[in-house]
């Protein structure tokens, strides 16, 4: 197999209450190491296993099933699904494959009652991850929680606070950061061995199909608990055929892929620019195009997001080249990852490693990746110690690079419809974004839409004040701001004091 196909190219408001990355790392370790004195880890469990109960186990919920099982040091105690037939076809198959017969659980409550779990994995739909990680941290549990670690802006903070509060280790599920080619070739680049980074674009594409549309309201499953599955979610009708899954593209439960499989990406961009906190402007613009289906989020996305005077320029494509084909829309060769434009070259890669180029088009030099193998067990490591340093990304790492796509989504939704020549003028006007959005106007031409009938989403320009974690400028920026936080149902609500 060659290098491009192994790298998957086919591939309120209190200042006080906001600490720095570095802070937040120094205080929490040293309240975990505190708090591990008073408590023997594994007591109990042979040989001083962390024992592990995954949660979600559709989707990621499979592979971290089969991360558990081959770790040295834990040990899946217990599975958790509000959907019993999924939950039990699980339970079934680790018995067969493994030997190993674990418990069912379908209220996450009742699992953190438990006397003989240590830790949480968390592979819900996104609205659940931090009300989960919230109270498993006030019921003494470490957890490994899922990407986008939130929800929202604001519910992300909290679960800092219950984190360090409570001296609990928490993990964010960004992968990328474990994988050895990656770990290999970004302090090569932050080196200068390319010049000075001049560019850096995400890539997000996944070639989806539309996930179809019905005229009466979808009726969950009979073996779904529906109010537990809602949670904190608003309580909305689904016009969708299925129930699984394709929650991704409501703004009730998911994030769109911008905030599905972009965090991944985003988190890349954090840690090439030197993982700087809160971003200074998002603009976003886009639109959910040639599948008159269900979903609501954009399937087109272009984001160009600001941290310093470095271009950063995200796009979602998530359309065939052609509705009658299944060629894959690319840029240089790549689909899902980043590309780092410096002085001297270009790195192209993501989760498996990559290729430099030089401003020829060269091959220089490769970085052979393994997809992260080393993540989950590296929670562990850190569960054992207590040392934020042994993860191989820590909660605010994850909380910091999930936020990126939320403030990206709230230039979109706080925007409005625009027609082609509009867009066109403001790409113009931007830069490094008119020749994307040629690209994007080109694709969309193969697919034959009248944007007269299928119209944009022009996003606004947002700035954001990373201490006070509000929009303070920008048109609509009010609208905005009252998305960072969620409206929580009663019994679900994530707490204001942790």
């Amino acid at each position: 197999m060659n290098l491009e196909c192994y790298l998957g190219f086919d591939t309120l408001n209190l200042t006080c209450l906001m600490p720095t990355r570095r802070n937040f790392l120094k205080s929490a370790t040293l309240v975990a190491g505190s708090f591990a004195l008073s408590k023997t880890w594994g007591a109990g469990s042979p040989n001083g296993d962390i024992r592990c109960a995954v949660v979600g186990l559709n989707g990621r919920g499979k592979s971290l099933i089969r991360d558990v099982l081959r770790t040295d040091g834990a040990r899946l105690v217990a599975v958790c699904d509000v959907d019993t037939a999924v939950m039990a076809k699980r339970a079934a198959t680790i018995e067969t494959e493994n030997g190993i017969k674990v418990d069912q659980v379908q209220d996450y409550r009742k699992l953190l009652e438990r006397k003989d779990i240590d830790a949480v994995v968390i592979c819900t739909p996104n609205h659940w991850h931090a009300l989960m990680t919230i109270w498993a941290c006030q019921a003494g549990k470490d957890v490994y929680v899922e990407k986008p670690v939130c929800h929202s802006i604001w519910e992300g903070r909290q679960m800092l606070h219950a984190a360090k509060k409570y001296g609990r280790i928490v993990q964010a599920g960004l992968q990328n950061r474990s994988d050895i080619g990656l770990k290999e070739a970004f302090p090569w680049i932050q080196a200068g061995n390319m010049g000075e980074i001049t560019m850096v674009r995400g890539l997000c594409y996944k070639n989806r199909d539309g996930i179809g549309k019905q005229d009466t309201p979808l009726v969950p499953p009979s073996s779904v608990d529906y109010n537990l599955w809602l949670g904190p979610a608003k309580d909305e009708p689904m016009y969708r055929p299925e129930f699984h899954y394709d929650w991704h593209w409501s703004w009730n439960t998911g994030n769109g892929d911008i905030g599905n499989q972009g965090p991944h990406e985003w988190d890349l961009i954090r840690w090439i620019m030197d993982d700087p906190d809160h971003l200074r402007k998002a603009h976003s613009f886009g639109g959910r195009f040639g599948w008159n289906d269900a979903g609501v989020t954009p399937n087109m996305q272009i984001a160009s997001v600001e941290w310093n005077d470095v271009p950063v320029l995200f796009e979602v494509r998530d359309l065939w080249l052609k509705p009658t084909s299944n060629s894959a829309a690319n840029f240089k060769g790549n689909r899902v990852g980043v590309v780092i434009t410096c002085e001297g070259g270009e790195f192209r890669g993501g989760r498996g490693g990559g290729i430099v180029y030089d401003n020829g088009g060269k091959k220089v030099k490769a970085f052979k990746g393994d997809g992260g193998f080393d993540h989950f067990p590296s929670f562990i490591r850190g569960v054992n110690s207590r040392k934020e340093s042994d993860l191989g990304c820590d909660l605010y790492t994850g909380y910091m690079s999930s936020c990126v796509p939320f403030m990206a989504n709230a230039s979109y939704k706080a925007g409005e419809t625009a027609s082609d020549e509009t867009v066109k003028d403001y790409a113009y006007d931007n830069g490094h974004t008119f020749e994307a959005y040629e690209r994007f106007r080109s694709h969309l031409s193969d697919w034959n839409i009248d944007f007269a009938k299928d119209t944009w989403t022009l996003g606004v320009e947002l700035q954001f004040d990373g201490k006070r974690e509000r929009f303070t400028g920008g048109d609509n920026y009010r609208e905005a701001n009252q998305l960072v936080k969620d409206d929580y149902r009663e019994e679900f609500e994530v707490p204001v004091k942790v």
